[in-house]
């Protein structure tokens, strides 16, 4: 059985944890700031230090469960489900079901609507993640504020007790530039919100994207001397790998973000991760199976983690496993009691994986029997192929240790090499200096060289320099390499594909065979809920 280091508690403990952050924290950004009201005294939780471990479980356990047992963090609305609050499940449906990779059969209008890109500001599924990303800047903003350094010797905190309470607030300010990452990325200028502003009812300011950026770089270097040194804390906390990573990303799409490109800075701090000392999981198919922690942790930077026994969600990996599985695919096959025929792949991704001439891609985790190529109807299951990368099986193929097989044990490798890799490869093409196009080559290969199960000198699936240099080629690399990982929104974004006609899906824009949609799309709205809630807001462009 594996636990993530945090959620080795009691439920008692966890439920402190939760009731802390939770009494005040409400899902409208206007309350960003308010004063919490909970039976708790905050003094005297923070007081002690065995205390502060626990609030920090609540903050990574936030980008996963949906809360504590029958309360949820965030409200879904009445007769909504509360599995898609969850920040994991929230997020890959927007950065998953609008683009070539996937599409969902459930016949729900806010799921259609990001099936065919035509959704509006009071899109539910939208509303989800961003009520999400904000719920956890507010639970990160009152533990760093409450572990000041001001605060610590206030309350007579020193000596080691005080040094992890600082390695903690580091965490916490790594967890809260993790979902200010995905706000500028989704939703463009959004509110804005630190531990420096007083908690009141004041209604939070709008931040640029440009402006937030620059936060974020700021905020990312400036933890980046406290925390852990990369690999050498315990599996499942961020460290400074994981810091690098996201300082890594950052750059690689500051073109989009800014207006300026940063692919020096992308290479430098790839240049850091590939120092690191992680390795490429030995097969492909470890990444995503119930002891991934075990069999892939030389490879993963930094995971959203799960436990099919204290870390029980309707989202996160339990979602996409459960969601995956219908039509004629045996739910024994995955370590599940049953499937819910909703998620298959467009027929661009498996199109994006040769005929086996020279030897098999083992990424292509599709399911064929009784499922179609085309998809004519979005809401049949067997309309698109299965996709069977999602598994709560182990390595060993045996189910995770859930006994009724329902939630899922296996994490979800949200930062991991093979993408730094990509990311160097990238940076490169794209003229930024620190890297050079042979080593750039050697990584893809390498990732191919697993993809195709080389051994004793064999290149099957290797790639030239020219091919490397190909249009598209690296965009296409990442989809057959973090294919349902949720990244191909901001990829596709990147190479300016999303809402051009230069390259289609079926359903792009609502027609079978694809079109061109409005540039808008790029960004999400901000919700309509709460553009009402902060009239100081400002919509983004077209909506």
């Amino acid at each position: 059985m594996k636990f993530h280091p945090y959620l080795r508690r009691s439920g008692l403990a966890f439920a402190f944890a939760a009731s802390l952050l939770t009494g005040g924290l409400t899902a409208c950004t206007k309350d960003l700031d308010r004063e919490p009201f909970y039976d708790l005294n905050t003094e005297s939780v923070y007081r002690d230090p065995a205390n502060h471990i626990q609030v920090l479980a609540k903050l990574y356990a936030g980008f996963n469960l949906s809360g504590n047992s029958g309360s949820p963090d965030v409200f879904a609305g009445q007769g909504k489900d509360e599995g898609e609050t969850s920040y994991l499940r929230a997020y890959w449906y927007l950065q998953e079901l609008p683009t070539d990779e996937a599409a969902v059969a459930w016949n729900s209008g806010p799921l259609q609507e990001l099936n065919t890109i035509s959704w509006t500001s009071s899109n539910d599924l939208i509303n989800n993640s961003y009520t999400r990303i904000f719920y956890e800047v507010a639970a990160c903003n009152e533990f760093i504020r409450e572990t000041s350094d001001d605060k610590l010797s206030g309350r007579g905190i020193s000596g080691a007790d005080a040094d992890k309470a600082r390695l903690y607030r580091a965490e916490a300010r790594f967890l809260r530039a993790l979902a200010y990452f995905h706000a500028i990325d989704l939703y463009g200028n959004v509110p804005f919100v630190t531990e420096a502003d007083a908690p009141s009812k004041n209604l939070p300011k709008q931040i640029n994207r440009a402006d937030l950026f620059a936060y974020l770089e700021s905020e990312l270097k400036a933890i980046e001397p406290e925390l852990t040194a990369a690999r050498q804390g315990p599996y499942g906390r961020a460290d400074q790998g994981a810091c690098w990573t996201l300082l890594a990303k950052l750059y690689l799409n500051a073109q989009v973000y800014t207006g300026t490109e940063r692919y020096t800075d992308c290479l430098t701090y790839c240049n850091k991760i590939l120092g690191g000392g992680y390795r490429l999981a030995p097969e492909y198919r470890l990444l995503f199976l119930a002891d991934n922690n075990v069999t892939a942790a030389s490879e993963i930077i930094f995971p959203i983690t799960s436990d099919g026994l204290v870390s029980q969600v309707y989202g996160g990996t339990t979602y996409l496993i459960h969601a995956a599985v219908g039509g004629q695919m045996q739910t024994s096959d995955f370590g599940i009691n049953s499937g819910w025929a909703g998620n298959r792949t467009r027929k661009n991704l498996p199109l994006l994986f040769p005929a086996p001439a020279n030897g098999a891609d083992r990424r292509a985790m599709f399911f064929t029997p009784g499922q179609n190529l085309e998809i004519n109807d979005l809401t049949i299951f067997s309309d698109g192929y299965g996709v069977t990368k999602w598994k709560n099986k182990t390595s060993t193929g045996a189910n995770g240790v859930d006994p009724q097989q329902i939630f899922a044990d296996t994490d979800f490798p949200l930062f991991r090499l093979g993408d730094v890799y990509l990311m160097y490869a990238e940076a490169v093409l794209r003229g930024g200096t620190g890297g050079d196009q042979a080593q750039a080559l050697a990584y893809v290969n390498a990732l191919r060289d697993r993809a195709y199960g080389n051994t004793g000198g064999s290149t099957a699936g290797r790639i030239t320099a020219a091919q490397l240099s190909a249009p598209n080629f690296l965009l296409d690399e990442r989809a057959r390499e973090l294919y349902w990982e949720a990244s191909r929104r901001t990829d596709l974004v990147r190479f300016g594909q999303f809402t051009s006609a230069s390259y289609l899906w079926p359903w792009k824009g609502r027609i079978r065979n694809g079109q061109s949609v409005d540039a808008k799309f790029n960004l999400y709205p901000l919700p309509s809920t709460d553009i009402v809630a902060n009239p100081t807001l400002v919509q983004n462009t077209g909506y």
